[in-house]
């Protein structure tokens, strides 16, 4: 299989995927007011789930299922076709639950600068800010939304976690507005310009470490089950001690983005 390698700084400099200044939620804190509208959500036992559908040409495809208990989340995913490798080591996928857009993918159309890929800042629009952070351990808020040395890596993998979600989310699983996304996309899938293109949260990096790899709008239902036989229920797969890791910090982006970063690439010694 072609083995991708990225060429880059040992430490870069990087705004986060966060986008914090996203319009408020029609359901306000979340919380039921009486007014029998989908902040009535957090009481009750939901389900939902998500089909994630390539984008940028990617090949990664998968399956997102969700069971909620109030604010509680047990989240499984199944994903598939994912970029294998970065600098020898698993590719790792950043992948969160986004709130407070129009609660969809973006198509190619979301493409304004011509390069036949749709980078974050395109995509925003679409499927909002970082919620909740998938990662496989610690932290799950938007601070984490670049913290990939804690997110699965490689070409496919299953996961499973329980996760607290906030009022926000909730309310935006409710209305139809959570969206799910995985990032980083193999170069060998790009177009020329957008393969070697710099990524538009920071030009030390190369735009497919950041670029949406799949998305998908979740759609919920009450006092369901989740399928089963679908992800693999067992632990979070957690990133290979061996190649490559990205360190990351959230930060400070403009287009009302908080916080600030930075990608440390690194390569850990092999045990024996």
């Amino acid at each position: 299989m072609r083995t991708t390698k990225f060429l880059a700084a040992p430490a870069l400099a990087l705004g986060a995927l966060t986008l914090a200044a996203a319009p408020a939620l029609a359901h306000g804190d979340g919380h039921d007011d009486g007014s029998g509208d989908g902040g009535s959500h957090a009481e009750g036992t939901w389900s939902g789930q998500a089909h994630l559908g390539e984008l940028n040409n990617s090949g990664t495809t998968g399956d997102f299922w969700l069971e909620l208990d109030g604010h509680e989340a047990t989240v499984s995913m199944n994903v598939s076709g994912a970029a294998e490798t970065f600098m020898d080591g698993p590719f790792p996928h950043a992948q969160h639950i986004h709130i407070g857009a129009e609660g969809v993918c973006p198509g190619p159309e979301a493409d304004m600068n011509g390069d036949d890929a749709v980078n974050v800042e395109e995509g925003h629009p679409f499927y909002g800010m970082i919620a909740t952070s998938l990662t496989t351990e610690g932290d799950t808020s938007p601070d984490s939304g670049l913290a990939v040395d804690r997110f699965p890596g490689g070409s496919s993998y299953t996961y499973e976690r329980t996760v607290e979600l906030d009022d926000d989310t909730v309310a935006a699983l409710a209305d139809g507005t959570a969206v799910v996304v995985v990032h980083g996309v193999d170069p060998a899938n790009l177009s020329d310009a957008a393969a070697g293109a710099q990524s538009e949260l920071d030009p030390a990096l190369p735009l497919a470490a950041t670029l949406p790899a799949a998305c998908g709008a979740v759609t919920v239902s009450q006092v369901g089950e989740m399928p089963h036989g679908g992800a693999d229920t067992g632990s979070p797969v957690q990133q290979s001690d061996d190649g490559a890791a990205l360190a990351i910090g959230a930060g400070v982006l403009g287009l009302g983005v908080v916080g600030g970063g930075a990608w440390a690439l690194k390569r850990r010694a092999a045990t024996a």
